[in-house]
């Protein structure tokens, strides 16, 4: 029971940790500012919209018994395994992994040294991935490295922060009169984080470490990561509720007008000079630190397994890190520019096939899969396009598009398309998603 104990806290420590990225420093500080006397609502909203759905990703799994192929192999094992891969790419190597590398250099190094330009931003490129891939060579070590040692930093540094400033407030909370807006705002916030895509990569990293650490009966096992994960969203509620009471304590002082990352740094030296600059400044480094073995590790390990071992998982780490530095020197605004709209096509498909596998085995249709997902990732794609101004502005007339989800109508008619047509053979059936999985 004692050894239970603790692996459930090192695995849902290192869970907490790989959610909360740098992104997640900045996000809840404006909703609270923007909130005001409204900030807990708002937070619960925004919480409910990230990180609860994260973690139906992962209780998708539990009941499925199976990992992200098996949940995205009901599309079928050949679809199943592309689209799997693009989400691999898009949160690993070639978005989320350089992201947090940019985020570094902006909001750590910068505002601690003073120094800026393409050569400082170089070298802390080269130098960050080369500390990631350090930590991450060593596969089965990446889940006890993160839960042991880095998120515990993490959590106090985040909490020292937190405690000073309810202790000692900046300012009065605004009575914000409460509009339609921001709960709209609320939620989006939470559903543009694209957590969901992430939680399905992380699954990967902590079935492997449950695993590893003797974990090997599916019942136990599933016990493990289930505790594991309701620790994490334990930590992320903490944290993330605080993170927004300082940013509500800030909704006299600071215009709505004002950079995200600005805000947050303009709270923390109100709260605690410039002692709280770099606090905060380390805060920053070890949450993208903390993701980016998570995710460079956990993406090695898909690659590895997917190539059946013909990669190798070291070999293929290596790589992840060289592509991610070469994409970092991009810039942070730059990397989300172009990122935004690739993860708003992914992600509502995705999200479709997570939220029908809660529904487990009682599903036996796989077109119900395919063509939910279908009809969700066409009307995303083709709302992504008129976001860019290239027409298909009658996307705006569905429903509950003016809150994001104008995908939602589209992924319910076609899967209920898909229902009329009778399922054959499945390619990914679920007693082999089962047996797999054990």
């Amino acid at each position: 029971m004692k050894k239970e104990l603790s692996d459930i806290l090192i695995i849902g420590f290192a869970l907490f940790s790989s959610f909360f990225g740098a992104g997640n420093v900045i996000f809840p500080p404006y909703l609270g500012l923007e909130s005001g006397s409204n900030w807990l609502l708002s937070f619960i909203l925004y919480y409910i919209a990230d990180i609860g759905l994260a973690l139906v990703a992962i209780f998708a799994m539990i009941r499925t018994r199976s990992d992200v192929d098996g949940i995205m192999g009901r599309l079928g094992k050949t679809p199943g395994k592309v689209f799997t891969s693009i989400i691999v790419l898009c949160i690993g190597p070639l978005v989320a992994v350089p992201r947090t590398a940019a985020t570094t250099y902006e909001m750590t190094i910068v505002p601690i040294t003073g120094m800026s330009g393409n050569m400082i931003s170089i070298i802390t490129i080269v130098a960050y991935f080369a500390l990631i891939l350090a930590l991450c060579i060593k596969e089965s070590s990446v889940v006890d490295i993160v839960g042991k040692y880095l998120t515990p930093t993490l959590f106090v540094g985040l909490l020292i922060l937190i405690i000073k400033g309810i202790v000692s407030p900046i300012g009065t909370i605004a009575d914000v009169q409460l509009e339609n807006s921001l709960i709209v705002n609320s939620v989006t916030s939470g559903y543009q984080t694209m957590d969901v895509l992430a939680a399905l990569i992380f699954g990967v990293m902590i079935v492997k470490s449950a695993t590893e650490k003797g974990y090997t009966e599916i019942n136990q096992k599933n016990k493990v990561i289930g505790w594991s994960s309701i620790v994490a969203g334990i930590g992320l509620l903490i944290v993330y509720g605080g993170l927004s009471y300082l940013g509500a304590t800030a909704s006299l002082i600071y215009p709505m007008e004002i950079n995200r990352s600005v805000l947050i740094i303009s709270i923390i030296e109100a709260i605690l000079g410039q002692l709280g600059i770099v606090i905060l400044g380390i805060v920053v480094a070890l949450a993208c630190i903390t993701t980016a073995v998570a995710l460079v590790g956990a993406s090695g390990t898909y690659f590895a397994r997917l190539s059946n071992g013909k990669l190798n998982y070291k070999t293929i780490v290596i790589v992840i890190c060289i592509l991610s530095a070469a994409i970092a020197t991009m810039g942070l605004d730059e990397i989300i520019a172009v990122a935004s709209p690739i993860l708003n096509v992914v992600y509502p498909a995705a999200l479709t096939v997570i939220v029908l596998s809660l529904f487990g085995n009682n599903i036996k249709n796989d077109n119900i899969f395919k063509g939910s997902a279908l009809g969700a990732l066409v009307a995303s794609f083709i709302e992504t396009l008129a976001a860019q101004g290239l027409g298909m502005d009658f996307i705006y007339n569905l429903p509950l598009s003016q809150y994001g989800f104008g995908w939602v109508l589209p992924a319910i008619i076609c899967g209920l398309i898909g229902a009329l047509i009778k399922s054959g053979k499945n390619d990914y059936n679920t007693k082999e998603i089962s047996s797999e999985s054990n």
